[in-house]
């Protein structure tokens, strides 16, 4: 198995990036409708791209993304990264792009001095969780059923590691 090419996004991303967003929206991860048309641009004022590093598949294709941040705008949170999306195409899961940019943004966290990085994944997202801890990210909290969606209530589970 080949290890993807991890780059930052770039503005030209875009469609692709939302048609990915798009073709991914499940239940299992995400507490908003699923998109209808008109679709929002999926690049915004606060979703800007060098918020997303981006796993590129064969000739140039977008197998997933990852968007990290700082968790708030507050100086004394300033080492702290959060990832706020994770997403991988359907031909590309199962070949390690999800680990690959997990493994990427707790890099580039580094590279912008964060000695934290924290998500937080819905409680019946099993593969997701898996995925965290197995990359080192444990549990540090949870919101008991924090989110009602599609007729039951789920948790929010708060995660994190070092760096």
């Amino acid at each position: 198995m080949e290890t993807p090419s991890i780059r930052i996004a770039r503005p030209a991303d875009q469609a692709a990036l939302g048609e990915l967003d798009r073709a991914v929206w499940s239940p299992l991860h995400a507490v908003v409708p699923a998109p209808q048309p008109p679709y929002d641009p999926f690049f915004d004022s606060t979703h800007r791209p060098e918020h997303y590093l981006v796993a590129e598949g064969e000739q140039g294709v977008i197998d997933g993304y990852l968007r990290l941040v700082r968790p708030t705008p507050l100086a004394c949170n300033a080492h702290v990264r959060q990832i706020q999306g994770l997403a991988v195409a359907g031909h590309a899961r199962g070949r390690g792009v999800g680990r690959a940019l997990l493994r990427a943004a707790c890099d580039e966290a580094r590279r912008q001095g964060a000695r934290r990085i924290t998500l937080r994944v819905l409680g019946h997202n099993a593969p997701a969780r898996a995925l965290y801890e197995a990359e080192g990210f444990t549990v540090e909290g949870v919101l008991p059923g924090e989110f009602f969606l599609e007729g039951g209530y789920v948790d929010d589970v708060l995660m994190g590691r070092a760096l």
